[in-house]
């Protein structure tokens, strides 16, 4: 069952010269209870492409569907109703308020829904307590690890119930075992029935999807299902070719990865090529 569906999606920000093409007629469909990864290099449009679904953007042109539901054109305050009740968002930075507790965080979301405070905080407790933090309720944000805060920023997420969870490389302040920690997370929220979409630059983090998506320059150039457990056949030819081990080991992994999906050159330009390198 389609549970999103976007058609000839088009996202422009700018006018006249300035006019950037963030999204270029993007047509994508994600079924209930898939966990999509969405690879690219910086300025690919991942980000834009989550922003859209995530009803924080909408689109120049182009028809989004929620539910069978045309979502592309609704009010303000429409949108804000369907993000609260049916979309969890989880970021890269966390977005936690540091003058608040942890429990007050996570229980945020369900101040602007009028739930009481009693009821937000047990309801807020639960939840830090099926991603295994509760310990650190009356914690702060400061007073955490990174791995800790991406888990508080995975509760406040699902506190809602919501029927999407969308994370914008939730793994990219984090080192190897924070990680390990909020994938494994995505990983049960996703077997529990719900639907994931993430932003991510490691290939290696694929092996937790059900399907990737490539995106560059606006566009999706390559669409694969997967594996769990294994990395992703487009993404595997950039992590067992290039050694990645640090941040600038990953982004030249991105750029690998790029022109490894790229479509090759015609051999006559490769032939042009290959004489002028012998004339000089």
């Amino acid at each position: 069952m389609a549970l999103i569906k976007l058609d000839n999606v088009s996202k422009i920000y700018g006018f006249g010269d300035a006019t950037t093409v963030a999204l270029d007629e993007v047509s994508l469909v994600i079924d209930k209870g898939e966990f999509v990864a969405v690879m690219g290099p910086s300025g690919s449009g991942k980000s834009t492409l989550m922003n859209v679904i995530g009803l924080l953007d909408r689109p120049s042109q182009g028809r989004y569907m929620l539910e069978n539901r045309s979502v592309s054109r609704l009010r303000s305050n429409q949108s804000a109703k369907i993000r609260r009740d049916s979309i969890g968002f989880i970021f890269q930075s966390f977005n936690l308020l540091n003058k608040l507790t942890v429990i007050d965080n996570v229980s945020l979301p369900l101040a602007y829904k009028g739930i009481s405070q009693s009821k937000r905080y047990k309801m807020a407790s639960n939840i830090l307590d099926r991603v295994g933090i509760r310990s650190r309720e009356y914690f702060y944000p400061p007073q955490l690890s990174g791995g800790q805060a991406q888990c508080v920023a995975i509760a406040r997420a699902l506190v809602n119930n919501p029927k999407i969870i969308i994370a914008d490389e939730p793994t990219g302040n984090l080192d190897s075992a924070g990680s390990r920690l909020v994938m494994e997370l995505l990983s049960e929220i996703h077997a529990m029935g719900n639907t994931v979409i993430f932003v991510t630059h490691n290939p290696e983090l694929t092996r937790y999807a059900t399907r990737v998506v490539y995106m560059h320059d606006g566009n999706i150039i390559h669409d694969e299902n997967t594996v769990i457990g294994r990395v992703a056949p487009r993404a595997r030819k950039v992590l067992y070719t290039l050694p990645v081990k640090s941040i600038d080991d990953d982004l030249a992994g991105v750029s690998a990865l790029v022109k490894a999906i790229e479509p090759k050159s015609s051999p006559q330009k490769k032939n042009k090529r290959k004489r002028k390198t012998v004339k000089k």
